[in-house]
């Protein structure tokens, strides 16, 4: 028998930590490779957490509601070792012995105690999440006795500190030294902490709402990118008369041929992304020390349910037809309202189109998808009088698009140029020049 343990995948680019919401399986219980243990909210998504062996279930080491950083131990299972897969010379040598030598006994788990103790004056190593509780609740690391390997302190030993009372606090001749290392990750560092929340007084009839843990990654990413991002914004109108006229000269036809709805949404999504083939470095992301100009384009979409937002990507839509980014859209929007979207839907998104019109807004200024650099938000398209040649009025279906842009990766003059193309592409849609095909 051997004792193999389920580590916090990463679930998402810039996922550095995820939150068991609710277990699947129990100690005792036989799973196969690959069943579900888990599920588990990031904030970019609800995915199962696969098992990575065959065995039984011996020990959740974390529980509902608690979250770990990405490499932190979730679970433990106890497993048959396969003599096939050892060595040759191994193999034999297991088999000439004699049938009486027993097996030796699996390793004894460790105890839930964390001893405190004086760590002396060496430098050690913690992994930010360990840093980020241990400084909430003022724990002097250097205190802590770690049951990692290697002494190491994990995530689960501040927290049982933590639920026992037992905490060990810096004294004035007792410090942290300053050559301790913190452990570096690839994914950037986490926003700075919000001050805290004054007491909010209820009153009779009013409702207290449980903050969800996706509404809770939902607000910790917008803040993260508010604190990051210097935003600056900007807005064209774009006349699309021509281009509503074609889609409901069509659309009866193509639902009952296609089965799927062919909405304005896609023929936005679609002059956007010919814009950015175009306008490249709109297709960017801040990376610290450089602006990475993406290759490909792929176009997040927000999709909202009623107590969430997801972001699930239209990969290469520059190279679909609005067909194929209608059909897309469909599907999508799909898994999301049926809880069917996996972590890879979410992946790989370098520029980000929010639908806010479907609600009826008309102006709107979006928080950047972080780490990307800009956001367009296309608003409800209205009827207005317009002064057309001649001088004479008329009632023409005008849209607002609003960007939101990342001041560190662009500026107003290449922002300004992709606007107008995005405008131009737009007003230029017709049943005459443009084919959905």
């Amino acid at each position: 028998m051997a004792i193999q343990t389920i580590k916090m995948p990463q679930l998402g680019e810039s996922v550095t930590e995820g939150t068991i919401e609710k277990w699947l399986v129990k100690p005792g219980d036989t799973v196969q490779k690959y069943d579900s243990l888990a599920e588990v909210n990031t904030d970019k998504v609800t995915a199962d957490l696969p098992s990575s062996f065959s065995g039984v279930i011996k020990e959740l080491i974390v529980g509902e509601g608690n979250t770990l950083a990405v490499g932190e131990s979730v679970c433990t299972i106890e497993t048959e070792e396969v003599i096939e897969q050892q060595p040759t010379s191994q193999r034999a040598e297991q088999i000439s012995q004699p049938a009486s030598v027993p097996a030796p006994a699996p390793a004894p788990q460790q105890t839930i105690n964390v001893p405190v103790v004086n760590r002396g004056a060496g430098k050690a190593r913690y992994s930010p999440a360990v840093l980020k509780l241990a400084q909430e609740h003022n724990i002097d690391l250097q205190l802590v006795e770690g049951t990692g390997a290697e002494g190491r302190i994990t995530r689960k030993d501040i927290q049982k500190l933590v639920d026992s009372g037992n905490i060990p606090t810096s004294s004035p001749a007792v410090q942290q030294p300053q050559e301790a290392i913190v452990e570096q990750v690839t994914q950037a560092p986490e926003p700075q902490k919000s001050q805290p929340v004054p007491a909010v007084q209820t009153a009779p009839g009013d409702i207290e709402i449980p903050v969800t843990n996706i509404r809770k990654a939902i607000a910790n990413n917008m803040l993260r990118s508010k604190h990051e991002a210097p935003h600056a914004w900007m807005m064209v109108e774009a006349d699309v008369t021509n281009l509503v006229n074609y889609r409901d000269s069509i659309k009866t036809e193509f639902k009952q041929s296609e089965g799927y709805n062919i909405t304005y949404f896609a023929f936005f999504v679609k002059a956007i992304a010919q814009a950015l083939k175009e306008f490249p470095m709109m297709n960017s992301m801040w990376a610290g020390d450089k602006i990475i100009q993406k290759k490909d384009i792929h176009i997040s979409i927000a999709v909202a349910t009623e107590d969430a937002l997801f972001v699930p990507v239209i990969k290469h839509a520059d190279e679909k037809s609005i067909k194929g980014i209608a059909r897309e859209i469909n599907d999508l929007a799909g898994k999301v309202r049926a809880g069917k979207l996996k972590s890879e839907d979410m992946q790989g998104g370098t520029f980000t189109v929010n639908n806010t019109g479907s609600f009826g807004s008309v102006q709107s200024m979006g928080i950047i998808n972080y780490p990307q650099a800009a956001i367009i938000q296309v608003e409800s398209i209205v009827k207005r009088p317009v002064i057309m040649n001649g001088g004479m009025f008329a009632a023409r279906d005008i849209v607002n698009l609003c960007l939101s842009l990342d001041h560190r990766v662009l500026d107003g003059l290449i922002c300004g140029k992709f606007l107008a193309r995005v405008k131009e592409i737009l007003e230029n849609t017709s049943k005459d020049n443009t084919s959905i095909y």
